[in-house]
């Protein structure tokens, strides 16, 4: 196993085939994946073969960790760096289970990964969208830092585009 960060109560590693399962159950509520754009897994055998088939690690050195409590192991979710290729950019992103929202984790996570991405990567900047009804992910975005770029269309979804500049970063 390979843990690439630690936070107050989680730590964040590599996927596992071993998560194929919390993965699938992860994106069968509905609630979950509302804003994502992504269709719910259709069984564990495609959440396997999603793990298996992940190449991000290799890649680009960085992407999606599963997120896990420190005190019992347990999968929590995923947030981690995701580079798009197209537009030449890192965005964090982050999903967790349900009865882990408010509770601060997706604000942890991801202010370890832009650590991170800025420490480790020496990236110029960090980006991340968001749905513009998705006023979670927003207010997470916002205490990590980012802010309001512009509109965008992404995946066929109305979002903001939101931004933490290197710079910007290390002056805080």
């Amino acid at each position: 196993m390979k843990v690439i960060l630690d936070t107050e109560r989680t730590y964040l590693r590599e996927f596992l085939l071993k998560d194929a399962e919390a993965f699938y159950s992860l994106n069968l509520d509905p609630e979950v994946i509302r804003y994502t754009g992504d269709a719910p897994f259709s069984s564990i055998a495609e959440a396997e073969a999603f793990i298996k088939a992940y190449d991000q690690y290799e890649t680009n050195g960085y992407g999606r960790w599963a997120v896990c409590l420190k005190d019992t192991d347990a999968f929590i979710g995923f947030c981690g760096l995701k580079y798009h290729p197209d537009e030449a950019l890192t965005e964090v992103g982050f999903r967790f289970y349900r009865k882990y929202w408010n509770q601060g984790f997706a604000t942890e996570t991801a202010k370890a990964c832009i650590e991170f991405g800025f420490n480790e990567f020496e990236l110029p900047a960090i980006y991340a969208h968001a749905d513009r009804e998705n006023l979670g992910s927003i207010r997470v975005l916002e205490k990590c830092g980012l802010s309001f770029v512009k509109p965008i269309e992404y995946d066929g979804q109305l979002a903001n585009l939101y931004c933490l500049k290197r710079e910007d970063h290390e002056t805080n």
